[in-house]
């Protein structure tokens, strides 16, 4: 059985998770979009066809499926982002804890981009052995997938 943190240390390590990838997620946003320039060059080969920075605006949920509208995807995603910050508090086990903080500081990196930008700033495209991905994501999806997936096998 997992070891149960205190409630303080849950919420300090919880938040200090969230807090460290939503500034890493943005800190790679502002340098590829802006720094970079890939909002006016879109496309940046840097070791094609693995990785590739390609410039995409996501106004949608998963690739680009539209639902609802800015507004209502902030608030999907401030909600959701605090119903497991209260379901983390009551588990308080390490892994849950550190699961949540991972998916929670991607979920409000991406938000945040909606409230700068009006959409979620993606960049990242990554291609293999003939199979080309269309899509493009960023370091808050990559931390929502890995933030969930530690908390379906540990938490």
């Amino acid at each position: 059985m997992a070891a149960i943190l205190t409630q303080r240390k849950a919420g300090t390590r919880l938040a200090l998770v969230a807090l460290a990838v939503l500034a890493l997620d943005q800190l790679t946003k502002w340098w590829v979009v802006h720094g970079l320039d890939l909002a006016n060059k879109l496309l940046i080969e840097v070791w094609p066809p693995f990785l590739v920075f390609q410039m995409a605006w996501n106004e949608g949920i998963n690739f680009g499926i539209p639902l609802g509208g800015k507004w209502f995807l902030i608030g999907m995603s401030v909600a959701i982002s605090a119903g497991l910050v209260v379901w983390a508090m009551r588990r308080r086990t390490a892994a849950f804890v550190l699961g949540t903080g991972i998916l929670v500081g991607g979920a409000l990196g991406n938000a945040l981009d909606r409230v700068l930008y009006g959409a979620v700033a993606d960049f990242l495209n990554m291609s293999c052995c003939g199979i080309v991905n269309p899509y493009a994501f960023n370091v808050a999806d990559i931390a929502i997938f890995l933030g969930a997936l530690i908390i379906a096998i540990k938490g």
